[in-house]
C-alpha cells in the first residue's frame, strides 16, 4: 500500500510543525559551560530559519540554487539547512574534515552560490580558489573578513538582514514554501566516486518527506522521547533523522562533539540515540575490559550475567517463552551488572539505533543481553539513508530489519540488493552516464551490497559487492564478517582490516583502542608507556595473537588469518582511511600501510 505523505516539501512539513506545536521543545544546544542543554521551542527555531531564508533571498538565492554548509554538527547547522530550503534553495553538504582541495571541488561542482562556514578556519579552505558561482561566505562563529573575496558576513548579520526583510514582507517565506513541490532538489550530498572524485547525490523534497513519515510509523521516534543527535549532519543518516524529528515533533539535543558523548549521556539522559557501530564497540570495549581488569569475584559475576543475558536473548530470538528460573536469574544479573551499563548511557534509553556501517552480531547480542537492544538499520546516501530497520519488540539480531514504508526491494541474480521507491535519488549531479549505470532498466537502484531476504522480509547484508575478496586460490571471502567477528572477540580492538585480494592467504591489519589498551597495560611492565610503545611490545602482540587464534577457530580454512600486524596508530578520517560516518576506506588503508602489508607476504606460505 502506498505511503501517505501529507507534505509537499521539507519547508511545508517544517512550517506545519511550527504551527502545530510552537511552544514545545524542539532542539537544544550545549550551554557554554556544559552545565546542560539549552532548549529552543519550535516557534524560536521557525523564527531563526525564516530569518536566514529571507537573508539568503537577499543574497540572490532562488529556486534550487545551492548553498554549501561546511560545519560540524550543531544547532546552527540545522537552522541554516532549514533556512536554505525555506528560501527555495538546496543544501550542499561538506564534511568539516574535508581537505581544502576536495571542499573546493564540491563547492565548484555543485555550483554553490553561498558558503556557510563554521568559522574563519573553515572559510579559509576556499581561499584563492576559482569559484565563479560563489558570491558570498557566511561565517557562523568568529568575525567576518571585510577584505575577503567573495565578501563575508556573519550568520548573525544574515539573520538580522532577514528579520528586517520579513518586517517589510511578513509572508515572504510562507509564499515561497507554497511553490516548492516534491520534485524539487533539496540536498546535494557528495559520496565517494570510482574515479576518486566524489559524486553529488541529488535528493529531492519528496524523498525526505517520505523518510519522515516512514520513520514515524516504526515506533522508534515518539514526541515524548528525548533524542541525542551527534551524527554528522553532512551525512544522509543525520539528515534523515532531522526529517523524522520535524514530522514527529521529537525534542532533540544536538551536539557533534564525539569526545564528549559518553560523559554527556548522563547529563542529557536521552531515551533515543542513533549511532554508528564504532560508538557501540567503544562502549562494549570499555565495559568488558573494566570487568576483566577488576578480576576476582566481580569478573566472574560479570561473565555469569552475560551468559544469563545471552541465554535470555537466544530464547527470545527463537520465539520461545522464558522459564521462571531464567527470569529470576536475569533480574539478578540486571541488578548486579546491566543496570550499571544502562546508567552509563543515561539510565533512560528506550531505543538504540545503529546504521552507517555493519554492526557485529556478537555486539548486538551483548547489548540485547544488557536490556539495551540495538535496532540495526540499513540504507545508502543514494536512497536517503533509512531503508530497512529492526522495529522495537521485533528484533532479529544479525539482520537490518524490514523495509520502511512502501519501499521495494529485490535481490538480483548475483545477490545484489536492488531498491526502488520515493527515497531513491534523482541521480548523480552532472554525471548522466554514472546515473544510468546505477539503475536497472525497470528503475531499481543498484546498491552494490550483497544480501538475503528471509521469509518475513528481514534483510541480511552479507557484504559489499565490490569489497568481496577473491584469493589467488579462487576462494571468495567477506572481509567485513571476519572483521566484525574479531572486534567482538577482542575487546581491545579499535579497527581490523582484512587483506587478501589476489593473495594466496589472508592477513589482517589491527589497531588497538587507546583507552582500552592503556587499561590493559596498567599494573604490568608496560604501565606508563606510550600507546606506540605498548602496541609495539611482544606482550601486546602475544595478546592479539591469542584472539586471532580464537577468530580462526570460527572461520573456514581459506578465511583464516595467517599473519597480522598491529599498526602504530589508529585509522583516521584525516589520513583518508575512514569516512566521516566511520566506515573503513580500504584503498586508503592499503595505500598508507603498503609496506606493512607487503612484509606479511614476504617469503612463502602454502597456498590455501
Amino acid at each position: 500500500m502506498a505511503l501517505d505523505v501529507p507534505y509537499r516539501s521539507i519547508p511545508d512539513m517544517f512550517l506545519q510543525r511550527v504551527a502545530a506545536s510552537p511552544d514545545s521543545d524542539a532542539f537544544a544546544h550545549p550551554a557554554p559551560d556544559d552545565s546542560g542543554p539549552v532548549w529552543l521551542t519550535w516557534a524560536q527555531v521557525g523564527q531563526r530559519a525564516k530569518a536566514i531564508a529571507a537573508g539568503l533571498r537577499g543574497l540572490g538565492i532562488g529556486d534550487e540554487d545551492r548553498v554549501a554548509i561546511l560545519a560540524n554538527t550543531r544547532l546552527d547547522w540545522i537552522v541554516a539547512d532549514l533556512g536554505v530550503m525555506c528560501a527555495g534553495g538546496a543544501t550542499t553538504t561538506v564534511y568539516p574534515t574535508t581537505e581544502p582541495e576536495e571542499a573546493c571541488f564540491i563547492i565548484a561542482d555543485s555550483g554553490s552560490k553561498v558558503l556557510i562556514a563554521e568559522n574563519p578556519t573553515q572559510a579559509a579552505k576556499i581561499s584563492g580558489a576559482e569559484l565563479p558561482a560563489l558570491t558570498h561566505v557566511v561565517v557562523i562563529d568568529g568575525a567576518a573578513d571585510p577584505a575577503a573575496n567573495p565578501p563575508q558576513l556573519t550568520l548573525a548579520e544574515l539573520e538580522a538582514r532577514g528579520t528586517e526583510a520579513l518586517a517589510a514582507e511578513p509572508d515572504m517565506i510562507d509564499n515561497i514554501a507554497k511553490e516548492i513541490g516534491p520534485e524539487r532538489l533539496a540536498t546535494l550530498i557528495y559520496t565517494s566516486g570510482t574515479t576518486g572524485r566524489p559524486k553529488g547525490v541529488e535528493l529531492l523534497h519528496g524523498g525526505w518527506c517520505w523518510e519522515a513519515v516512514a520513520q514515524a510509523d516504526l515506533g522508534i521516534m515518539r514526541a515524548d522521547d528525548l533524542q541525542y543527535l551527534w551524527l554528522p549532519l553532512s551525512h544522509s543518516f543525520g539528515k534523515t533523522l532531522v526529517c523524522g524529528i520535524i514530522h514527529v515533533g521529537l525534542p532533540t539535543y544536538v551536539d557533534g562533539r564525539v569526545d564528549k558523548l559518553i560523559d554527556l549521556l548522563g547529563v542529557v539522559r536521552p531515551t533515543l540515540m542513533c549511532a554508528a557501530p564504532r560508538v557501540f564497540e567503544k562502549v562494549y570495549n570499555k565495559v568488558v575490559t573494566n570487568a576483566q581488569g577488576e578480576g576476582g569475584a566481580k569478573a566472574k559475576i560479570f561473565a555469569w550475567a552475560v551468559r544469563v543475558g545471552k541465554e535470555k536473548v537466544a530464547l527470545e530470538q527463537a520465539g520461545r517463552p522464558l522459564p521462571f528460573g531464567l527470569k529470576l536469574r536475569y533480574g539478578l544479573a540486571e541488578k548486579l551488572v546491566f543496570s550499571k551499563l544502562q546508567a552509563r548511557l543515561g539510565g533512560r534509553i528506550r531505543i538504540l539505533v545503529s546504521g552507517a556501517a555493519p554492526l557485529s552480531k556478537e555486539i548486538g547480542e551483548f547489548f540485547a543481553a544488557a536490556n539495551l537492544p540495538i535496532s540495526e538499520g540499513y540504507g545508502l546516501t543514494e536512497s536517503s539513508a533509512a531503508n530497512f530497520v529492526n522495529r522495537p519488540g521485533q528484533l532479529k539480531i544479525g539482520t537490518v530489519g524490514q523495509p520502511l514504508g512502501d519501499l521495494e526491494c529485490r535481490i538480483d541474480s548475483d545477490g545484489e540488493i536492488l531498491l526502488r521507491g520515493a527515497p531513491v535519488m534523482r541521480g548523480y549531479h552532472n554525471l548522466p552516464e554514472e546515473t544510468a549505470n546505477a539503475f536497472t532498466e525497470d528503475g531499481f537502484f543498484r546498491t552494490g551490497d550483497i544480501g538475503e531476504l528471509d521469509a518475513d522480509g528481514f534483510l541480511k547484508i552479507t557484504d559489499r559487492k565490490k569489497d568481496l575478496v577473491k584469493t589467488s586460490g579462487g576462494k571468495y571471502i567477506a572481509p567485513s564478517h571476519i572483521e566484525g567477528t574479531f572486534k567482538a572477540i577482542c575487546p581491545y580492538t579499535s579497527q581490523a582490516v582484512v587483506i587478501g585480494q589476489a593473495r594466496n592467504y589472508c592477513t589482517m591489519l589491527v589497531t588497538l583502542d587507546p583507552d582500552a589498551i592503556v587499561g590493559w597495560a596498567a599494573g604490568g611492565p608496560l604501565e606508563g608507556k606510550s600507546y606506540a610503545e605498548i602496541v609495539a611490545s611482544p606482550e601486546a602482540n602475544a595478546m592479539v595473537e591469542g584472539y586471532v587464534a580464537e577468530l580462526n577457530s570460527k572461520l573456514n580454512r581459506w578465511e583464516t588469518i595467517k599473519k597480522f600486524v598491529i599498526l602504530p596508530r589508529d585509522l583516521t578520517i584525516e589520513d583518508g582511511e575512514m569516512t566521516p560516518s566511520l566506515k573503513i576506506k580500504r584503498r586508503g588503508v592499503e595505500a598508507n600501510f603498503r609496506d606493512e602489508i607487503e612484509q606479511m607476504y614476504a617469503g612463502t606460505l602454502a597456498e590455501i
